[in-house]
């Protein structure tokens, strides 16, 4: 009580007034439980910004090492690139300097032709010989297409990758119907469409159409698996795999869309200020996979939760974005509904997460008759996913409520 002495003064005493207890023993220990309160709350605070101080110089460590990388790997890059076209011959067969190539056996080449029939990367000339090093260990065949992981960036960018031949093509065909039937099934069939794509990664890892499905696999393992570390692997080599794929294939809506969720995906157990980088590259490429692609629902959905999400960040996150951002993310509830909105125009019934999603929209916006009316449109579709569980037991909660 002595910390607050106004607080003991009678409402009408003057200057020189003279403290005087007007307050009862019970109405001391009120004050006095709440000062008490008030003082937890500044240590809570404390601690807080200790935690915020600490994260931004995580931060700043992070992006230096970062940026420092991303030099180096483009400097990388660009020597290779220089490498390929330099090779590159005009009276060549078509293949680059890093593949061999059947001849057709009537084909007249200045590289030379190898026993068997075949011209190789490793013609007879000086220059060939002065980067040997650079060439032995990404020799391919491109009759079986096999193309190594990092050497997708050798390709120029306005030259078309090399088209395979018809018995690959109704192969990949018959592979891809196959794993997007075993996407759509339960547990087991996307276990055994993850296992499938990677066994046939070696002859397709240049078709972009298998990446992306590729990388949409590794995000069901993610979803599958409870080992933390086993996630966030899955989804750190999906993420890799579209890094590359996003630096050939950047009009791909699908590619930025599993992109996208990978991001999401691998931040799950990150600190605060990369939960909060990820959003933002989560945002990015959802948009432009959403003006590649603008009819697609699942777009939609996701963009909605991401807006969702925001709407909704804490006191602490909230602080965060704005000390690291100069504009931080904004959206609304009523952003969020619009998006989810835009789902059911484009697909009614698309799933029971989006109707409960537009439930909880309303709810938050005070209309309870309009949140009602899609809690029992959402009740009506089926569960099938692990998000759907989830958003059945978030409609027993807000019944109760």
């Amino acid at each position: 009580a002595q910390a607050v002495p106004g607080a003991l003064l009678p409402t009408d005493a003057g200057d020189g007034a003279v403290p005087s207890p007007l307050l009862g023993q019970d109405e001391q220990l009120e004050l006095l439980e709440r000062l008490d309160f008030v003082v937890r709350n500044v240590v809570e605070l404390r601690k807080e910004v200790e935690e915020l101080r600490n994260s931004l110089q995580h931060v700043a460590v992070e992006i230096v090492g970062e940026v420092r990388t991303h030099l180096e790997e483009t400097q990388r890059v660009t020597r290779r690139r220089k490498f390929a076209f330099s090779r590159e011959r005009s009276d060549s067969t078509g293949s680059s300097s890093i593949y061999f190539t059947a001849s057709s056996g009537n084909a007249n080449t200045d590289d030379g032709e190898s026993e068997g029939g075949y011209s190789t990367a490793n013609a007879e000339s000086d220059y060939d010989r002065e980067s040997e090093r650079e060439s032995e260990d990404e020799v391919s065949c491109d009759t079986v297409r096999t193309v190594r992981r990092d050497s997708l960036d050798l390709v120029p960018e306005d030259e078309s990758p090399l088209a395979l031949d018809s018995t690959l093509d109704e192969g990949l065909g018959q592979l891809l119907e196959q794993a997007d039937r075993l996407h759509s099934g339960d547990e087991r069939d996307r276990r055994e469409g993850f296992q499938l794509l990677l066994n046939n990664k070696l002859a397709y890892a240049g078709q972009r159409e298998f990446l992306w499905r590729l990388a949409r696999a590794h995000c069901d393992m993610w979803e599958l698996t409870e080992d933390a570390d086993e996630r966030r692997s899955y989804a750190a080599e999906g993420k890799e795999e579209l890094e590359l794929a996003l630096q050939k294939w950047d009009q791909s809506a699908e590619c930025h869309q599993w992109f996208a969720i990978l991001c999401g995906q691998v931040s799950e157990h990150e600190s605060i200020p990369k939960r909060i980088q990820a959003g933002y590259v989560f945002k990015e490429h959802i948009d432009k996979a959403i003006a590649l692609k603008p009819q697609d629902p699942q777009l939609y959905y996701l963009l909605g939760r991401w807006c969702y999400q925001v709407a909704h960040l804490g006191w602490l996150e909230k602080r965060t974005v704005s000390a690291l951002f100069e504009a931080p993310p904004t959206a609304t509830v009523q952003d969020a509904l619009q998006n989810f909105l835009r789902v059911e125009e484009l697909s009614p019934g698309f799933s029971k997460a989006g109707r409960v999603y537009i439930a909880k929209c309303y709810r938050d916006l005070g209309n309870t008759s309009a949140a009602g009316l899609w809690m029992n449109l959402a009740s009506e579709l089926p569960g099938s996913t692990k998000e759907d569980a989830q958003s059945e037991k978030e409609l027993e909660e807000m019944r109760l409520v």
